[in-house]
């Protein structure tokens, strides 16, 4: 490709001026994920909105105003250095700070930490107790009549005392309950590792999503900025000929008002610009208040697609959510087995050793070893419950996963979609901004020539604008897309940065 044809050189052009855009309703893109989720379910969803204005990108809005990958830890104090933040340190930020992975990472803990609870009901519990016992006794209280004898009997004997130091062990020898239970928990932490995983990659969609947004608006304000420079060029020319008779005061308040019209969308532009940073920044754990600058401009590298069914293989095996719904599933027909073996036998083993005695100098060794075997009868229906519960969770489990293997595959699809329509709207964008360019240079000619009143200008001008905004989205929706197939495919952490490049 040649140097005039790159996608970058938009951004270079100054013979252009943005197009009127206006105001409409937020504008969904699609539904990539359903969260996660959020954390709580071992499962993230995420959504993406791209909202379009007058000046502005689509921008990220996440389900609920409070969602945990919105937000983040901040990391660090402000300094007065200006950071450069490139695509990939912000992906890198994003995953030692985001909210929404710090929670993923706690409920990892806590899934471990009820992994060692029904653990400990397997192994060995061994105690031990050393104890002084000073005591009296009243005989009375026993029911010993001591008026019956012969001889006086006190009704209170003692004080005595007596010293023991005994170590305890107890030991279950078989119970299919808790070895099920300890195995469904190992499951549920199976499950809560791949969740995690799976936060890791929502993790890099939202902030590869906000990055592209940021950039994309920051294309917008260079492009409404050359725009103004235009509008104020046909503004002045229009004056000097009003003011030499040559044309009539229209020309110049038509002028006056699209230059006027240019001002405001970049008002608006930096205002967008300066809010999509803020975003950026708040899921990447920057400080608040730190000043950065982006380093990148939209790339544009064409990505020819693989066959579907090799993204949708690979999605099987990849994806960390899909590995977490079967670790569920798994975890709930464990669950399912332990509440079935509520009704069948146990058998215990419980042993102490110690020294017992008057006092430490004056005791003698002793030890009890004691085995058992309980079989249920009737738990007044707790089993018959634990297996309704377990059903239920069973039958949630399996319905979840099986709706997850069809979002996966509506993920990759739509994805491949996106990604081919929007490399197709890149090439005609292209091509429009050229032609479109090349009229207005037209008009500008034959209105200084006197051919034509500058009304044939003006529109020529919101033709350019209009083939500009369109190129700057559909430059965005190409990114995007490619970020999006990576997360549809379990590739976002390690592939986004290649997608972008064109490789993969």
């Amino acid at each position: 490709m040649n140097e005039k044809g790159r996608p970058e050189d938009y951004l270079l052009r100054r013979d252009f001026s943005p197009a009127k855009m206006p105001r409409s309703s937020p504008r969904p893109i699609r539904c990539l994920h359903t969260v996660i989720i959020l954390l709580c379910c071992s499962m993230f969803s995420v959504t993406f909105v791209v909202a379009q204005n007058s000046a502005s990108t689509p921008s990220i809005t996440l389900p609920g105003s409070q969602s945990p990958f919105t937000g983040s830890e901040p990391e660090g104090k402000v300094t007065q250095e200006v950071l450069q933040i490139g695509f990939q340190d912000a992906i890198e930020r994003g995953l030692r700070n985001n909210l929404g992975l710090l929670l993923s990472g706690d409920q990892t803990l806590m899934a471990r930490g009820e992994r060692w609870k029904e653990l400990s009901n397997l192994l060995p519990n061994l105690t031990a107790r050393i104890q002084e016992n000073v005591q009296t006794e009243s005989l009375t209280a026993l029911g010993l009549k001591t008026n019956v004898f012969p001889f006086p009997i006190p009704r209170v004997i003692g004080p005595f005392n007596y010293f023991d130091a005994r170590a305890s062990l107890t030991q279950s020898i078989f119970n299919f309950h808790d070895l099920e239970k300890e195995r469904a928990a190992s499951a549920s932490l199976k499950s809560a590792q791949y969740s995690y995983k799976d936060a890791r990659e929502v993790v890099v969609l939202a902030v590869g999503n906000a990055y592209l947004v940021a950039i994309a608006t920051a294309a917008r304000i260079e492009t409404t900025t050359a725009q103004v420079a235009n509008a104020q060029a046909l503004y002045n020319k229009a004056l000097d000929q009003q003011n030499a008779g040559l044309s009539p005061a229209i020309d110049t308040l038509r002028s006056q008002v699209e230059l006027q019209t240019r001002q405001q969308q970049l008002i608006v532009a930096r205002n967008d610009y300066a809010k999509q940073k803020l975003s950026l920044s708040r899921i990447i754990g920057l400080p608040p208040g730190q000043e950065f600058q982006l380093t990148e401009k939209a790339p544009y590298q064409a990505l020819t697609p693989l066959p579907l069914e090799s993204y949708l293989q690979r999605a099987y095996v990849s994806r960390p959510d899909y590995h977490a719904a079967q670790a569920q599933v798994l975890s709930a027909e464990l669950t399912h087995r332990a509440a079935a073996a509520g009704r069948y036998p146990t058998a215990d083993l419980s042993a102490n050793f110690g020294d017992i005695g008057v006092t430490p100098a004056q005791s003698n060794g002793t030890w009890q070893v004691n085995g058992g075997i309980s079989i249920p009868i009737f738990q007044g229906g707790k089993v018959h419950s634990d297996l309704l519960e377990a059903d239920a969770q069973l039958k949630q489990a399996r319905s979840q996963l099986g709706d997850l293997r069809g979002r996966i595959d509506y993920e990759v699809r739509t994805a491949l979609l996106d990604l081919t329509a929007a490399a197709e709207q890149v090439e005609v964008a292209r091509s429009s901004v050229e032609l479109a360019e090349e009229a207005f240079n037209q008009s500008k000619d034959r209105f200084a020539a006197g051919v034509t009143d500058n009304l044939e200008v003006v529109q020529a001008q919101e033709s350019v604008a209009s083939a500009h905004e369109s190129y700057i989205q559909s430059l965005y929706a190409h990114n995007l897309a490619k970020v999006e197939l990576a997360y549809a495919i379990g590739d976002a952490e390690q592939g986004v940065k290649r997608f972008l490049k064109g490789e993969h």
